[in-house]
This record gives C-alpha cells, sequence and structure tokens, in this order.
C-alpha cells in the first residue's frame, strides 16, 4: 500500500518553512512542537487560519513543518503559507482554494516583499545622499 506524502514550502522575507503532510491522526508539530504549545499565541492564531478554514481534511493529516531563518512573525507567515500549499495538494480541491483566495490571497500567493539592500559607503538603503560643493 502506497500512503500519499505531500511537501510544501512556503517563505516570507528571509523565513523559509517546509510542510510534510501525510495521513494521520490530524498532529501538527512545528520545529518538533506541538501546535498547542507553541509560543507566541499571535503567530500560533495565524498558522491555525487555514487549519479552521480546511475544516475536516485536517484531522486525517499529521503535519510536520521545518521552519527557520527571519523573525517570529515571518515565520508564522511562511509556515502559514506552507500549510496552506500543503492542504490544497492532500485534498485536490477547488473548493478549497477558492475558500483560501475568498479569506486571505497570502494563504496560496507568496507575499515577496523583502528589505532593499544598503548602499556601498552608506548605511541606509535607499539613493545616495547629495553633496554640496558650495
Amino acid at each position: 500500500m502506497v500512503t500519499k506524502v505531500v511537501h510544501a514550502s512556503g517563505t516570507r522575507k528571509r523565513a523559509v518553512a517546509r510542510a510534510t503532510l501525510k495521513p494521520g491522526k490530524g498532529l501538527i508539530r512545528i520545529n518538533k512542537m506541538l501546535l498547542d504549545v507553541y509560543k507566541p499565541v499571535l503567530a500560533k492564531n495565524r498558522i491555525m487560519e487555514p487549519l479552521q478554514l480546511a475544516g475536516d481534511i485536517v484531522s486525517k493529516v499529521d503535519i510536520n513543518v521545518n521552519v527557520n531563518g527571519g523573525g517570529w512573525q515571518a515565520q508564522s507567515e511562511a509556515t502559514r503559507l506552507a500549510i496552506a500549499r500543503g492542504l490544497l495538494e492532500f485534498s485536490g480541491s477547488k473548493d478549497l482554494k477558492q475558500t483560501f483566495l475568498d479569506y486571505d490571497r497570502h494563504l496560496i500567493v507568496a507575499d515577496i516583499r523583502t528589505t532593499e539592500p544598503s548602499k556601498p559607503n552608506d548605511s541606509k538603503p535607499r539613493a545616495k545622499r547629495q553633496k554640496s560643493y558650495r
């Protein structure tokens, strides 16, 4: 018997999350920590959004997420994106995709905004400073 295993990834700024979904009892682990004890609570609530929207599919799937890089907010956004993409691929449902899009487009599409790099000989990322010779 072949079990269906789905790999999905999500990124936000410097954070990268890789989710693995396989048939199971509904356990969700982020960096080997159960979602129930994940802190801060704001990040936990953000990660739970696609799980609540998906409904009963979540109770049939075990989700393991490895996330690194970035801050805790970027990590929670990347994890949320990876879980939503994995659930879409696992279920194969068009209705679920439309539900995600109606709720928040960033559940499926990555937010590509990053910080602008600093310019040479200057500590700031914006345009070079003007210089007056007179």
